[in-house]
């Protein structure tokens, strides 16, 4: 079965990380996947929320915001001024959880690095490619608090990258977009880290049924696609059994 870009079922849309992207922030980067386009910044905070303070907790913490740029659609979305929607809320969580599994909070000390995920271009793959970007701008900001001294390079657990895979006319495609993701059967998003462990499986029929051996060919394909993505983020790989 032909793609409407031509690509192979197992291929993965073009991937360009732009770091540095914006310059105030103690990591940023631009993620490109395809025409989905996601700018991810992080800042560093040196307290924890009250929650971990409360607890007397000595580690450090990792979260999430993200959101959907008024015009990054076809039409316009209107900004969550009146408190975050139910996707919203979701869509973050999983961010926070996903980069959360690649660094020891242990380590991290007292501090809160939030990273920020801003879409810019929606085109299929916004979480996935949060997740993917969001990595590489958070192990720039950590890797300067390392250099200073105030963090052990210890910190980095595995790298952290995430794709979509889904079911269009009963075979499996790697990283969809809108116009494959709009009529898939079925799909899955896949967060993984370098060891190939799982971090979250996300997958829905979407008004079809998918069987155990098609979860399986999804799983395979989001596999080497993640591999795929850590040739693109290997520039912000700083452990050196990662590089």
């Amino acid at each position: 079965m032909s793609r409407i870009d031509g690509r192979a079922k197992d291929q993965l849309r073009s991937v360009s990380i732009v770091p540095d992207y914006v310059e105030f922030p103690e990591g940023s980067v631009l993620i490109s996947i395809g025409k989905t386009r996601v700018l991810c910044n992080v800042s560093v905070e040196n307290s924890v929320p009250a929650w971990m303070d409360r607890e007397g907790s000595t580690r450090g913490w990792i979260t999430a915001e993200y959101s959907l740029l008024p015009r990054s659609t076809s039409t316009r979305v209107k900004r969550e001024t009146k408190g975050l929607s139910g996707r919203t809320q979701e869509i973050k969580r999983l961010i926070g959880r996903s980069l959360r599994a690649a660094f020891n909070l242990d380590l991290l000390g007292k501090r809160t690095l939030i990273v920020d995920c801003d879409v810019i271009q929606a085109d299929g793959g916004t979480r996935t490619a949060a997740i993917t970007g969001g990595y590489a701008a958070l192990s720039i900001a950590i890797q300067k608090l390392v250099a200073l001294g105030e963090i052990s390079p210890a910190v980095y657990i595995s790298p952290v990258a995430a794709i979509s895979a889904g079911l269009i006319n009963g075979q499996p495609m790697l990283d969809l977009d809108y116009s494959e993701d709009s009529r898939a059967e079925a799909d899955l998003n896949i967060v993984m880290n370098m060891d190939e462990e799982y971090i979250e499986i996300q997958g829905t029929g979407e008004g079809a049924t998918f069987s155990r051996d098609q979860l399986n060919d999804l799983l395979d394909l989001s596999t080497e696609g993640i591999k795929d993505l850590y040739k693109h983020q290997k520039p912000w790989h700083y452990s050196e059994k990662d590089r």
